[in-house]
C-alpha cells in the first residue's frame, strides 16, 4: 500500500487531545482575529482560552484560512514523506480552506497525488471524518479507496447545537434580524444544524430543559452510531451537559459520550454559549441479494 498522509486545516476539532500526534497528521491553521489581535489557531491560542476571549467581544471575531501559497508549503514539505495526501477541510460554504488547498493542490500536480476533500462540516464532524480517514489508510489500498470511504462518511455526520445568545448568528447572517429581534422578545433560543455544508437554524426552544431533550431526541433518532461527542463552551462540565450526559446514558447504556469544548472557528460563529451533539451514523451493511 502506498504512504498517504492525513492534512486538515484547524476547523478539524478532536474529543482526544492526542489524536492528532499520536496519528501523524499535519494540521494548518486558520488566522482567527479576536479583538484587533490575529491568533493561529490552535497554535497561539487553545480553544479554552479563545473560548474566554470571545465571551467577551461583541463583535464576532473573523476568521481567516490558510492562503493558497502556505498549502503548497505544507504540502510541499508533507509530501517529503509519503506518497500521496488526503487533505480535509471545513464546508467550501463556511470556509476557503477547501479552495486554496485544491488551487494548490494543481498547481503541485505531478509533484505529488493530492486528493483535496470538502467535510461539508466543521468542528467535531470534520474530525470524525480525519479519524474515518486514518482508519481508512490503516485498511484500504490506495488513495482513491481512502476519499471514498471519507466521501461515503460525510453523508452519515449530523450535528445539532443549542445557542444561547443570538447575536454572532445575525452578525453572521446564520439568522436574520427580524427572527433575531423576535427571539429575544419572546425569549426563545435557536437549534442550529448544518445542512448542505450551511449552518442553519431549525427550531426554536424555550429553556435549557427543553434544549436538552430536544438534543437527547435527535440522538435517539439513530439506531447505531459509530462515533459521538457532546460539545461545550466550557472546560468544566456545564449543567446542560451534564444533564444531556444523564438523559443519553439512560437512552444508551452501553455508550460513551465524551464532552469537549467546541473548536475557535466554530465559536467565532455561533459565539461562547452553546451547548451541542455531533454524530457520526455507523454505516449500513449492504444486504446480499442470494
Amino acid at each position: 500500500m502506498p504512504e498517504i498522509r492525513i492534512v486538515t486545516d484547524s476547523g478539524a476539532h478532536f474529543s482526544n487531545p492526542y489524536f492528532v500526534s499520536q496519528n501523524q497528521i499535519t494540521v494548518i491553521p486558520n488566522k482567527i482575529d479576536i479583538g484587533g489581535k490575529i491568533y493561529r489557531e490552535g497554535i497561539d491560542i487553545n480553544a479554552t482560552d479563545a473560548m474566554q476571549l470571545i465571551a467577551r467581544q461583541s463583535i464576532a471575531p473573523t476568521v481567516t484560512a490558510p492562503s493558497v501559497a502556505e498549502y503548497v508549503e505544507m504540502f510541499t514539505r508533507v509530501s517529503h514523506h509519503c506518497e500521496a495526501i488526503v487533505s480535509i477541510h471545513t464546508s467550501r460554504e463556511i470556509s476557503l480552506s477547501w479552495q486554496n488547498a485544491r488551487a494548490a493542490a494543481q498547481q503541485l500536480s505531478g509533484h505529488c497525488e493530492i486528493a483535496v476533500v470538502d467535510s461539508q462540516s466543521i468542528c467535531a464532524g470534520q474530525g470524525m471524518l480525519v479519524r474515518v480517514a486514518v482508519q481508512a489508510c490503516e485498511q484500504e489500498g490506495t488513495v482513491d479507496d481512502v476519499v471514498r470511504k471519507v466521501r461515503g462518511a460525510v453523508e452519515r455526520v449530523y450535528s445539532m447545537y443549542y445557542v444561547e445568545n443570538v447575536d454572532y448568528l445575525l452578525q453572521n447572517k446564520i439568522m436574520s434580524a427580524s427572527h433575531t429581534i423576535l427571539g429575544k422578545l419572546l425569549g426563545i433560543k435557536p437549534f442550529l444544524t448544518v445542512e448542505e455544508g450551511r449552518l442553519v437554524a431549525v427550531e426554536k426552544v424555550r429553556t435549557r430543559t427543553q434544549a436538552v431533550e430536544r438534543l437527547c431526541e435527535f440522538a435517539v433518532e439513530f439506531a447505531e452510531i459509530e462515533d459521538a461527542v457532546i460539545l461545550q463552551h466550557k472546560t468544566h462540565t456545564t449543567d446542560q451537559a451534564r444533564m444531556l450526559h444523564d438523559r443519553l446514558s439512560q437512552e444508551f447504556p452501553d455508550r460513551a459520550f465524551p464532552t469537549t469544548v467546541y473548536g475557535t472557528f466554530l465559536a467565532t460563529l455561533i459565539g461562547a454559549d452553546a451547548t451541542g451533539i455531533v454524530i457520526l451514523e455507523e454505516e449500513m451493511e449492504l444486504e446480499d441479494d442470494f
